[in-house]
């Protein structure tokens, strides 16, 4: 029986921090014009992609937004937290957000309890669409900060921002550093 922790005396290092480098914004048309461009789920692989750059939800967010999720009356989302109880939250919809969702519906009108965002996960279309248009690979996760980023650039507080991102810390300085190429 060991007694005392075998780890104690080791030195813990400190978490990389990744520096992002998101896209500007004509580099981010290009990747979704790139993802669009691609046969069989090109369109729908686009739509997440932009969906989530203009709503700063999280990918499993994403999958379980329905269509009741959106009120276009008033112009606002009710993103369906995944991370805790109170992690739902009202966000306003963003012109583009509105947008693309307008363009998903269509004409039609959708049942209320379908998921507005068909594709799951997007990662191998971002993979890919970022190496043709030469800027750093991004992830799902990076599609927030894109989101978060923008609106500050659009002189949005970062506590509000912070809220509609869901996060507990109301935005505290020190969460990660950013860095956007020009436009």
């Amino acid at each position: 029986i060991v007694y005392r922790n075998p780890a104690a005396d080791v030195e813990r290092k400190p978490a990389k921090k990744k520096l992002l480098r998101l896209p500007n914004r004509s580099q981010f048309a290009a990747i979704v014009a790139y993802i669009r461009r691609q046969p069989g789920w090109g369109r729908i692989a686009g739509d997440l992609v932009e969906g989530l750059a203009y709503s700063g939800m999280r990918v499993g967010e994403s999958r379980r937004l329905t269509w009741s999720h959106l009120d276009f009356e008033k112009g606002l989302t009710v993103i369906p937290g995944e991370k805790t109880e109170n992690a739902p939250r009202i966000v306003p919809m963003t012109a583009d957000f509105r947008r693309l969702v307008e363009q998903i519906k269509g004409d039609t009108t959708p049942d209320p309890n379908a998921r507005v965002f068909r594709a799951k996960e997007c990662r191998g279309s971002l993979a890919s669409a970022c190496k043709e248009v030469g800027v750093p690979k991004l992830n799902h996760h990076d599609l927030r900060h894109l989101f978060a980023t923008t609106c500050i650039e659009s002189g949005v507080d970062v506590p509000t921002v912070a809220l509609w991102l869901g996060h507990a810390d109301g935005g505290a300085p020190g969460r990660g550093a950013y860095a956007r190429g020009g436009d």
